[in-house]
């Protein structure tokens, strides 16, 4: 008797996007979960590290106060990424608030990572689990939800957040806003607690597990640069490439710092588009670049980062630090300067002489938005300094 081969789906084109597609998404998400996993476990790890060098190093008392200082000043040059006093701490808190995720750790690990911690602890005072098993904690958020949790110092409060953040798959934002709002306060003050849940789940943003990948804390730990991750449009990246060597090119004691500089202003992470140092003004000078129509929220925004410039990063003999920002459209281009508030009138009209002129800055927007438009219809890009008979610049 002949065997018939199973009737197998026609794969059409469609089918073959689809199939790509899930594999994709799912495969990405697994990979962005590890990893997720993986920098949560370092991170308690050290805080558990942290903790019992307090409670019994033998040269603890040489540190005191300033062991968290002391100990971030030697892991930075080390490499080892987030090992700010700040982020030192956090870990530590992150230890003492999660003590169980001990208990999801591989064996391996323990014995390789943890075999002093691990004779020292006392497993058996831990008390019985409140809400989410830390396991589901350790596999379902990421260390930037936790450490959004870590301030909730009431257990019952904190669980309920794991447990909602969890179900509905909230973004770290939407966690923030959750906790803001008093999504917890309110629920147990309401009488229909199924309506409001349903009503908070309904319009909450979800995380995205493919973009978990651009996190702050799990690029540094993978290694990777600001720049890689910020999803930048292709039009901005060549505007600030080209901008970065316009300045340098004035002239004027434009010495280049950083591009994509993170700056941590409370909870929040930021990035700076470019930063230079002055060498004739002795100041700092942040240029922000955004492909849209000016908006107040953009000054509110670049004198946010001038002042953490002039508050953090200002040493002796340096001037405040100076913001231009870019905002730019088509048939529009704004050049603004930020002073964020320096009233010595000296400085200011050297300030005006030394920096690049509005106008300037303003024609250089427009030539590269124009080289831009012409690049896109076919024609090469004009450089600066070029005409369209292709003369000069040469």
């Amino acid at each position: 008797m002949r065997r018939t081969r199973p009737e197998t789906p026609e794969l059409s084109f469609e089918r073959l996007v689809s199939a790509i597609g899930q594999a994709h998404a799912e495969l990405a998400a697994q990979a962005s979960r590890a990893v997720n996993v993986r920098l949560t476990m370092r991170n308690w790890i050290i805080g558990c590290y942290i903790t019992e060098y307090e409670q019994q190093g033998t040269d603890r008392a040489q540190y005191g106060d300033q062991l968290i200082e002391r100990l971030s000043e030697r892991l930075i040059p080390k490499g080892v990424s987030r090992a700010e006093p700040r982020e030192l701490r956090r870990y530590r808190r992150f230890y003492l608030t999660y003590p169980r995720i001990r208990e999801s750790l591989t064996p391996e690990l323990r014995r390789t990572l943890l075999p002093q911690a691990d004779a020292g602890s006392n497993r058996e005072s831990l008390t019985p689990e409140l809400g989410v098993a830390t396991s589901e904690v350790l596999s379902r958020l990421s260390f930037t939800h936790i450490a959004e949790l870590l301030p909730c110092e009431d257990e019952t409060k904190r669980a309920f957040y794991e447990l909602e953040c969890i179900r509905g798959n909230w973004s770290v934002r939407e966690l923030k806003r959750q906790i803001a709002s008093l999504y917890y306060e309110r629920s147990g003050l309401s009488k229909d607690k199924r309506k409001l849940a349903i009503l908070a789940q309904r319009g909450a943003e979800r995380a995205e597990p493919t973009l978990a990948i651009r996190d702050p804390y799990v690029f540094e730990f993978l290694g990777l640069k600001p720049q890689e991750v910020m999803g930048e449009s292709h039009l901005e990246d060549q505007l600030l490439d080209k901008l970065q060597g316009f300045l340098l090119e004035l002239g004027h004691g434009f010495c280049f710092e950083a591009r994509q500089k993170r700056i941590l202003i409370g909870d929040s992470h930021n990035f700076v588009d470019l930063v230079f140092y002055h060498r004739i003004l002795k100041c700092h000078v942040l240029v922000e670049l955004k492909v849209a129509a000016f908006s107040h929220e953009n000054i509110g925004q670049l004198n946010t980062y001038v002042s953490w410039y002039r508050q953090n990063m200002m040493t002796t003999g340096d001037n405040p630090p100076v913001g231009i920002l870019l905002c730019t459209q088509k048939d529009h281009t704004l050049v603004e300067y930020a002073l964020a508030g320096i009233d010595n009138g000296l400085f200011v009209s050297k300030y005006l002489l030394e920096l690049p002129k509005k106008e300037e800055m303003q024609r250089f927007i427009e030539e590269q938005l124009a080289a831009k438009a012409l690049d896109e219809t076919g024609v090469g890009p004009l450089t600066r300094g070029e005409s369209e008979s292709g003369e000069g610049g040469r």
